[in-house]
């Protein structure tokens, strides 16, 4: 039961946020009264809590265990692209939170997961600088913002995809051909051939 609680809880902080979940609203997504929420988590705070330890901090540990940090800086944005990707495929609800939760000012998972989330972008960006000290990574970028493109090509199309695939009708552009599309920008930008 507690995992039904869990997952109709995710469901919807993705649907309509944190902060305009009510206990009866998951509830009512979970086919449950909110009496058994009460009895399983106490209070939402408590419910929010048991969602990040139980959800989100695993599907991050799972992000972080896959990440390559040594190779050459495109082996590791690859391995990046590809970790998204599975992260993506294996928990589709998470770049709708991180969107929402995390990334916008005022999200409610923002500060319980900086401490979580921040560890991951600031190794990559020290990765990145110590491979353009070694002329292995284009002086003209910003190993930071190269971190901050990576994220941007990776989980904003998949936030996004709903959106995108009706606006072009690309029901066609599968995660293959996302991360095709991303990995021949990232290694050939917009250069023709």
């Amino acid at each position: 039961m507690r995992p039904r609680l869990l997952d109709a809880a995710l469901a919807c902080y993705v649907r309509v946020g944190i902060a305009a979940t009510s206990l009866r609203a998951i509830a009512r997504e979970a086919g449950v009264t909110p009496a058994l929420l009460h009895y399983y988590f106490g209070d939402a705070s408590q419910l929010r809590q048991a969602v990040v330890d139980e959800r989100v901090l695993p599907a991050i540990a799972t992000l972080r265990a896959r990440l390559v940090f040594d190779g050459a800086p495109a082996e590791i944005a690859t391995g990046f692209v590809d970790a998204v990707a599975e992260l993506v495929a294996s928990h589709p609800w998470l770049p709708a939170l991180w969107v929402r939760e995390i990334l916008c000012e005022g999200g409610g998972l923002r500060d319980l997961l900086r401490q979580f989330v921040s560890p991951l972008p600031q190794a990559l960006a020290a990765r990145f600088a110590q491979a353009q000290r070694q002329g292995a990574l284009n002086a003209a970028l910003d190993p930071r913002l190269l971190v901050v493109s990576l994220i941007g090509l990776t989980l904003f199309p998949a936030a996004g995809a709903p959106l995108w695939r009706e606006t072009f009708r690309a029901g066609d552009v599968d995660a293959a051909a996302l991360r095709a599309h991303t990995l021949a920008l990232l290694g050939g930008g917009l250069g023709g051939t």
